[in-house]
């Protein structure tokens, strides 16, 4: 699966995985967030096998019962937000996309009306 223009030096990192979690496509900064555990070679891998437990059973219940899983994380001093939904082809549910971009610290919130 070959990314779109856009998508392959978009600055958050982007990694797609089919309905069994064989990684399909990762932008550039996806392959530079993982290049420790492999980068660019990940892909065609199973990401069932990069995650440790718990959160492999929770990855592979999502990939069962198909949901998004959005949530923040800290690593070595700069902020993530993580979020992890199905996609679709044709209607149907075809895996899931990781989409992290770094995120400020603190970060505004803004409350919008109407």
């Amino acid at each position: 699966m070959e990314s779109a223009n856009w998508v392959k030096e978009f600055p958050g990192a982007i990694t797609v995985c089919d309905t069994q979690g064989i990684i399909l496509s990762m932008n550039d900064q996806a392959v530079a967030v993982y290049q420790g555990q492999g980068g660019r070679r990940l892909v065609g891998t199973n990401l069932l096998d990069c995650h440790p437990e718990p959160a492999r059973v929770k990855l592979g219940r999502m990939m069962e019962d198909p949901r998004s899983n959005v949530y923040t994380i800290e690593k070595k001093g700069r902020h993530r937000l993580i979020c992890h939904s199905p996609w679709y082809q044709g209607g149907r549910y075809a895996g899931f996309i990781e989409l992290a971009l770094e995120i400020p610290d603190p970060m505004p919130h803004f409350v919008r009306e109407g």
